[in-house]
């Protein structure tokens, strides 16, 4: 079995990245979105509350989102935890500097060696490869100085890409993801990790999610 890595990634890895930098730039025609639109980073929100509780919790002022899209979720956008407060955005609220990561937009497509207090990646893994999810999960553990928080889809995007394909071309339910991270986690015992796996399913003619939870690190 061929071992992959960032210096030697699968061909598919490559193939893909191309792919994610064309749609950064030109847009999605199939769905008719703008290029400021494609992969903004705003499928972070549903996650806000969590991380915020991990970086209070950890005491995390630097955070790496490894796979962030273009960092739009970043810009002024209110969060209103439901106190009576309001942060003027989401660093702000969760009391962080920000670094944002993405191989398949330009100005955030170099890797920083780190290490941060904090690692995130949401709706990012069920994008990629197989074959290379056990080096892209290695170098978010690297980074993480004190947490790391992963979420992944269990369930078909609508976004098809260039090629046909669907774009969540990993689909895995919670044990597999948990198997993948605890193999890895061993590497790196002193960085405490949560993952979350949406599933989606059709309940009476409507879309239901779920939310379930792995790791070391207990919500409760």
């Amino acid at each position: 079995m061929t071992t992959y890595s960032r210096q030697s990634p699968s061909p598919r890895y490559l193939q893909l990245v191309d792919l994610y930098r064309d749609l950064h730039t030109d847009g999605d025609t199939t769905l008719g979105m703008a290029a400021e639109n494609t992969f903004n980073g705003k499928s972070l929100l549903q996650h806000v509350g969590v991380i915020g509780q991990l970086c209070r919790h950890f005491g995390a002022k630097t955070l790496l989102d490894y796979g962030s899209g273009k960092g739009q979720q970043y810009g002024p956008i209110p969060v209103r935890p439901g106190d009576g407060r309001e942060f003027p955005d989401i660093p702000s609220f969760w009391g962080v500097q920000v670094t944002c990561f993405d191989p398949g937009h330009e100005p955030f497509s170099v890797l920083p060696d780190g290490p941060f207090d904090a690692v995130i990646s949401t709706d990012v893994l069920e994008h990629c490869p197989e074959e290379d999810l056990e080096w892209i999960v290695g170098e978010m553990f690297a980074r993480a100085g004190k947490f790391l928080y992963a979420n992944a889809a269990f369930y078909l995007a609508s976004k098809i890409l260039p090629n046909g394909e669907n774009a969540h071309i990993t689909l895995q339910p919670l044990p597999w993801w948990q198997a993948l991270f605890e193999r890895v986690a061993t590497r790196y015992p002193d960085v405490p990790w949560l993952l979350s796996v949406e599933e989606r399913k059709l309940k009476e003619g409507k879309v239901v999610s779920n939310m379930r939870y792995a790791g070391s690190i207990s919500l409760s």
